[in-house]
């Protein structure tokens, strides 16, 4: 059996809840939401809105209609920058973004600058961001935390200087959704971008931007069972952002696993697998050939993920062998340029292990046990 490190991409295992419920949607669930009167489409309208209802309070917002069910996490952040941004507008984006963030600024020649992220100083990044600001800076986009060297950003005190400074505040939770608690209240969040199919443990193909404030432009348009006589997009969330038919199967999925999450305990799951890349880091600090970028992960400062290189080895290489090995890891780049050349990798790419709830320490040892082995060093 495969052991299973590139939870970071997606969460290897789904609770069985979650299978579960996404197996009642297509028994039960099947008719489409919104576009017809009669009871069995009602009825899955019903369960599509305590799904928003429920990930409103999850990360707190304002309420169900903030809530937008999209393709995917990159698809919300294309919602968030396209709907916002125009030529004459200046974005400011973190040292370790990630290509849903920067692609779509190249896209649209917005004028963007790069805040370096300190892997040891909070105050330092949050600075950094600030003397970037501009006249014309409208919105301030980053990641909860880096998909390639795990460093949580400071966001509650960077949506703090955005409060501060009049400018808007999103998201990029890829990483942190389910994985640490999210206030969008508190930490002053407008827009933010989920990836269920990670840290929610959510089927693939479903996407979540929670807006607490609406979006000037749309970037897809069409049916949305409300106002069908008018040639215009609806001017109101969620639907504005939502044409077409929802993927009502995962999102039911979605419910599944936030369930499953505050069942256990977020708190206690983050402990639970920030402890065994803790564990890992500790014990591959102690060999010679591994190169480590960044200070022991400590709680609140990382996510459960650790990327690091072998000397004199490719790292697409290192994780081909892992595979073979029945060790499942990510190699190469991770779509995150910026973070490579922050610390130089962008050549050589990073071996990236990230862990959920069903790791255990076992496994870790038995990683670890293969990277010591004749066979890698080959």
């Amino acid at each position: 059996m495969m052991i299973y490190f590139d939870n970071a991409a997606t969460t290897g295992a789904k609770p069985k809840a979650v299978i579960e419920a996404v197996k009642n949607a297509l028994e039960h669930y099947s008719a489409n939401p919104g576009r017809s009167g009669h009871s069995a489409s009602i009825k899955t309208a019903e369960v599509v809105y305590k799904t928003r209802e429920k990930l409103s309070r999850f990360f707190g917002s304002d309420g169900p209609e903030t809530v937008v069910f999209t393709q995917n996490c990159t698809h919300s952040a294309n919602c968030v920058i396209k709907g916002l941004l125009k030529r004459g507008d200046h974005c400011i984006i973190s040292s370790l973004e990630h290509n849903a963030v920067a692609r779509p600024l190249v896209k649209m020649g917005v004028s963007y600058s790069v805040a370096e992220v300190s892997m040891e100083n909070d105050d330092k990044t949050v600075e950094n961001f600030k003397r970037l600001i501009k006249p014309n800076t409208r919105l301030i986009f980053c990641m909860g935390a880096s998909n390639v060297w795990g460093k949580i950003l400071p966001i509650e005190k960077i949506g703090k200087l955005c409060h501060e400074k009049g400018i808007l505040f999103a998201v990029d939770a890829a990483q942190t959704a389910g994985v640490i608690t999210i206030d969008m209240k508190k930490q002053h969040i407008d827009f933010l971008c989920v990836a269920p199919h990670k840290g929610l443990y959510a089927p693939m193909g479903i996407g979540v931007l929670i807006a607490r404030k609406n979006l000037p432009q749309t970037i897809i348009e069409g049916g949305t069972g409300t106002n069908s006589l008018e040639l215009y997009q609806p001017s109101r969330l969620p639907e504005r952002l939502e044409s077409g038919t929802l993927n009502v199967p995962a999102i039911l999925g979605v419910s599944a696993g936030l369930d499953y999450i505050s069942k256990i305990g977020i708190k206690r799951l983050y402990e639970s697998e920030l402890s065994l890349i803790t564990k890992l880091y500790k014990e591959l600090k102690k060999m010679p050939q591994i190169i480590l970028y960044t200070p022991s992960p400590t709680l609140n400062s990382y996510a459960p993920l650790l990327s690091f290189n072998l000397e004199d080895l490719d790292s697409s290489k290192v994780a081909n062998i892992l595979s073979q090995n029945n060790i499942a890891v990510r190699g190469g780049l991770h779509c995150s340029p910026f973070a490579h050349r922050q610390m130089g990798t962008q050549y050589i790419g990073a071996i990236r292990v990230s862990v959920a709830s069903f790791n255990n320490a076992t496994e870790i040892d038995t990683f670890l046990s293969i990277l010591q082995s004749k066979t890698l060093k080959k």
